[in-house]
C-alpha cells in the first residue's frame, strides 16, 4: 500500500502506484484523511507486506519510505529500487 503522509502528497502517491502498476506489482493508495501512524496500524492488521510511505523529503527525492510488515522500517529507497528488489524478492521479470 500507499501511504501518503497527509492530503498535500497525494498526488506524488498515485505517481508511485501509477509506476508500480505499470511494473505489474499491485499497490493501492490509502487516501484517507487519517494520520500516518493509523494508515501504517490499519495495513499492519490487514497484513499488507509492504507499506510505502511518502512525504515531503520522499517526493522532493523521488523516494519511498518503505516499511515490511513484521520487520519494521526499511528505510528510504529510490522508486526504481524498491520495484528492482520486490521483482527480485517475489520472482518477477524486470525491464
Amino acid at each position: 500500500s500507499v501511504l501518503p503522509i497527509s492530503e498535500k502528497f497525494n498526488d506524488y502517491a498515485r505517481q508511485v502506484v501509477d509506476n508500480l502498476k505499470q511494473s505489474e506489482i499491485r499497490g493501492f493508495l490509502d487516501d484517507r484523511d487519517e494520520k500516518i501512524g493509523r494508515k501504517i496500524r490499519d495495513s499492519e492488521v490487514k497484513k499488507v507486506p509492504f507499506m510505502l510511505i511518502v512525504g515531503e523529503k520522499e517526493a522532493l527525492e523521488g523516494k519511498v519510505s518503505v516499511r515490511k510488515h513484521g520487520e519494521g522500517d526499511k528505510g528510504a529507497m529510490a522508486l526504481s529500487d524498491f520495484i528492482a528488489t520486490f521483482s527480485h524478492e517475489f520472482g518477477f521479470p524486470t525491464a
